[in-house]
């Protein structure tokens, strides 16, 4: 049986209320769209340039579970619209506003308008570890190799 969260959803005070909440965009979809909100105007990125686009939302995540905000694919293969971080998390005990923080990769001026999906939110089940510090490891077969210690291909 599949276990599905619930996600409570909050608008912020200046939010667009026609603006609709995060949605999937197919059946078998991991990603739910983010859209920027901004009060009906633009924003334009120039190459290499970030920001905090803000989506007007807060959230309440169950605990164990963190949202990620991801790059959509579409919008980063052509527009360049990345994110920084690579993968924003949102931790269960954050309530304040949701943004998403964007770069242009691009080689040309990227515009952001109010409504567009500006990214996508996957949840995911959150495992916290205990650290333990010790005098010494087990051996394994690679060892210590590191990047690109196991060859090419």
């Amino acid at each position: 049986m599949l276990m599905m969260p619930e996600i409570l959803i909050q608008k912020t005070d200046d939010a667009d209320p026609a603006l609709p909440l995060p949605a999937y965009e197919t059946a078998g979809a991991a990603g739910a769209d983010l859209r920027a909100d901004l009060g009906g105007a633009e924003i334009v990125l120039a190459p290499l340039e970030r920001r905090l686009i803000p989506t007007g939302l807060k959230m309440q995540i169950p605990a164990g579970f963190e949202v990620q905000i991801r790059a959509r694919s579409g919008a980063a293969l052509r527009d360049g619209l990345a994110m920084v971080n690579g993968v924003g998390t949102i931790d269960s005990d954050y309530r304040g506003p949701v943004g998403v923080i964007a770069i242009n990769l691009s080689d040309k001026l990227l515009v952001i308008r109010h409504g567009d999906r500006v990214a996508q939110i996957v949840v995911a089940p959150v495992v916290q570890a205990r650290f333990v510090a010790v005098g010494s490891l087990d051996d394994t077969t690679r060892g210590a190799g590191g990047f690109g210690s196991t060859g090419r291909g």
